[in-house]
């Protein structure tokens, strides 16, 4: 059972301190809605991170019975990822049809989960990393606090772009949304059907430096236990070596299952596979701070 109490009155004491302009403003603050049904700001606590609840996105397994029928029959992981590949091919019509290889004129771009982890790989602040983190605050009422620039203050410069780049056509197409709520869904079935890659606590590692802005700390970083918040989808890597390579502090993190979206060899491909990445639900965690 998630102990609540003490986050309620914390956030309600956070609340009395700000001024008007801060409750306001801040879309962090008033933007709780999600599809989860668990309450962004305890969703985001540490306290959530202790004592951690299955989530399940309204609808999803409900809308796609067939995809989760398939996949309780697969024999083993890679089984499981060619059904789920071919899945997602069919349904969202990933791969140009016959018709359009044969006139290639009129072929169409179509926005898929996987351009958008390929784009995440590249760049976290790239367009598809926006339709990332838009998906996050859709589902889970997470906002982000950093899209090219911090995003604290609403309206603002920063949060227009950030606005105009989640919504734009070239990513934000193809019932975007409802492919990466199976990708979280079938994500969640592989960690609960076969373990991997642990069955309740993930440990990770970040490499930031201590003036990153993606990582806001209430005090100056320091050695040992800090609390941090990170941005509302952020990526780690299950290697401390490879953190190192990122930063001149590294960042262990005792990750819930339940936060994560992708990991090293979920579909079977090697996506975001040279640094071990995994992407989880961002929020407050409590992290042991090392130098680099």
């Amino acid at each position: 059972m998630i102990k609540s109490l003490p986050v309620l009155n914390r956030q309600a004491a956070n609340w009395c301190a700000m001024s008007g302009a801060d409750r306001y403003n801040n879309p962090q603050n008033w933007y709780s809605t999600n599809q989860v049904g668990i309450p962004a700001w305890l969703l985001a606590s540490t306290e959530f991170n202790d004592y951690p609840q299955s989530l399940r996105i309204a609808g999803a397994r409900e809308t796609h019975r067939g995809l989760f029928h398939l996949l309780e029959e697969a024999k083993n992981r890679a089984d499981c990822a060619e059904k789920f590949r071919r899945y997602m091919e069919i349904v969202f019509q990933l791969n140009p049809s016959a018709y359009e290889i044969a006139h290639a004129e009129i072929r169409r771009f179509r926005p898929s989960y996987l351009k958008l982890l390929e784009g995440w790989g590249f760049d976290a602040n790239s367009p598809q990393g926006a339709v990332l983190k838009g998906w996050v605050e859709s589902r889970f009422g997470l906002t982000p606090t950093f899209h090219r620039a911090a995003l604290h203050q609403f309206p603002s410069d920063a949060w227009v772009r950030y606005m105009e780049e989640k919504y734009s056509s070239r990513f934000h197409g193809n019932s975007i949304h409802m492919q990466l709520d199976l990708l979280y869904e079938y994500c969640q079935f592989v960690i609960h059907r076969y373990g991997v890659p642990a069955r309740d606590w993930v440990t990770l590692w970040r490499g930031v430096n201590s003036h990153d802005e993606p990582t806001i700390t209430e005090t100056r970083l320091e050695k040992g236990q800090n609390l941090v918040r990170l941005n509302n989808l952020v990526s780690f890597t299950t290697s401390r070596e490879r953190a190192d390579e990122f930063g001149d502090w590294i960042l262990e993190v005792k990750v819930p299952v339940v936060k994560l979206l992708f990991f090293p060899d979920l579909l079977q491909k090697p996506l975001l596979a040279s640094e071990g990445e995994v992407l989880a639900l961002g929020g407050y965690y409590s992290v042991k701070a090392s130098y680099a």
